[in-house]
């Protein structure tokens, strides 16, 4: 039997057949650069292509922090305040991951998110992003992520603890539901006050008593103790927390809401693994690179790979979005967050997240 097709379809079907043969012979006349490729040079926002976003804007936020505006491809879906986004930015020739806090508001008219990235000492990207990204720069996304986030039923009662870098996913969660929330109180900590990132914008919520912030100057005031809570915000033990910033910080605030029965009522956000053992370090050889280093047992196998020029994936360098994981071939490794060992014979399939693993002895990387 001969399938009768459609006026339409025959008319369309030998479109198709010489687009597919001039498809065909366009890739094979560019390999090894396919047609997608020269896709991505052309229009490298469109549907279908992997996550990328265009630098619109870098706007100072203090000496060493800076918001950066971007818009996303089409393949971008959005965010909720709080989470936070991988970007890739290639510095000197080599593509680097890090994952910075959307401060942004949802659905903004121009289609644009933004991060806010604090410059670290000796931080390769963060210094880069600050001091030298410029506006027209195509970088790589990954889709936001992240469970430190408000409730669909926002509290009655709101605590904010922040210090440093630690105000960017509170700032995003209060720029979009300040207004929901009927009592929300903020305690930040800088060095300094020109050191408070958003920090006009903080007073200002403040004179319009949106929201009572207490702003601490670490230069004369000293560190922010949980002692220095019932004084500070004396009905602490009654509000839903949110705390960000340094190790130290959140440890300690975990602690002292645990020691009240309360551990349930803080949620925290830490942007460095928690390093809680030590191994005794040893040997890393990257089988397939063929480079050799020595590693003691407090750093990350990613970072003594970067450290000796091979190029490693990575993504959040703190052990949750899985963007570093490579196989171990043999020997032994040391997750720095609980000091569990892993070890692998040549035979076996281990995989480890190398930005949260250290050398525990000799061990091979398959890269």
């Amino acid at each position: 039997m001969t399938a009768v097709l459609p006026n339409r379809a025959r008319r369309d079907a030998p479109r198709r057949s010489l687009r597919d043969v001039l498809a065909r012979a366009a890739e094979a006349v560019t390999t090894p650069v396919v047609p997608a490729e020269y896709l991505d040079l052309i229009a490298p926002l469109r549907s279908g292509a992997d996550l990328r976003g265009k630098v619109v804007s870098v706007t100072p936020e203090t000496r060493d922090a800076a918001t950066v505006r971007i818009r996303p491809g089409r393949g971008w879906r959005g965010h909720v305040p709080g989470q936070y986004i991988r970007i890739g930015v290639d510095v000197n020739g080599v593509r680097n991951w890090r994952a910075y806090s959307v401060t942004s508001l949802v659905g903004e008219p121009d289609g644009t998110v933004s991060v806010t990235v604090k410059a670290i000492d000796g931080g390769k990207v963060s210094n880069h992003v600050v001091r030298e990204l410029a506006p027209g720069t195509l970088i790589h996304l990954d889709q936001a992520t992240g469970e430190f986030t408000l409730p669909l039923e926002r509290p009655r009662k709101a605590l904010f603890l922040t210090a440093g870098s630690g105000i960017t996913p509170v700032m995003g969660m209060l720029r979009n539901h300040l207004a929901e929330l009927p009592d929300a109180v903020m305690v930040h900590s800088a060095p300094t006050r020109d050191d408070v990132i958003f920090g006009a914008e903080l007073r200002g919520w403040a004179e319009a008593e949106s929201l009572r912030l207490v702003e601490l100057h670490t230069e004369t005031d000293g560190l922010l103790s949980p002692a220095d809570l019932d004084t500070l915000v004396p009905d602490w033990r009654e509000r839903e927390t949110w705390c960000c910033g340094p190790t130290g910080m959140l440890d300690t605030m975990e602690e002292h809401w645990a020691q009240a029965g309360l551990a349930d009522r803080i949620h925290t956000e830490r942007f460095r693994p928690v390093v809680v053992a030590e191994g005794e370090g040893g040997t890393v050889t990257f089988r397939r690179n063929g480079t050799v280093v020595e590693a003691d047992g407090a750093t990350p196998i990613l970072d003594a790979g970067e450290e000796a020029g091979v190029l490693m994936p990575s993504g959040c360098r703190m052990g949750i979005c899985f963007g570093c994981v490579l196989p171990l071939r043999e020997g032994a490794v040391r997750d720095l967050r609980n000091g569990e060992l892993t070890v692998a014979t040549p035979d076996d399939d281990v995989r480890i997240q190398t930005c949260v693993s250290a050398a525990a002895g000799a061990c091979e990387i398959d890269l």
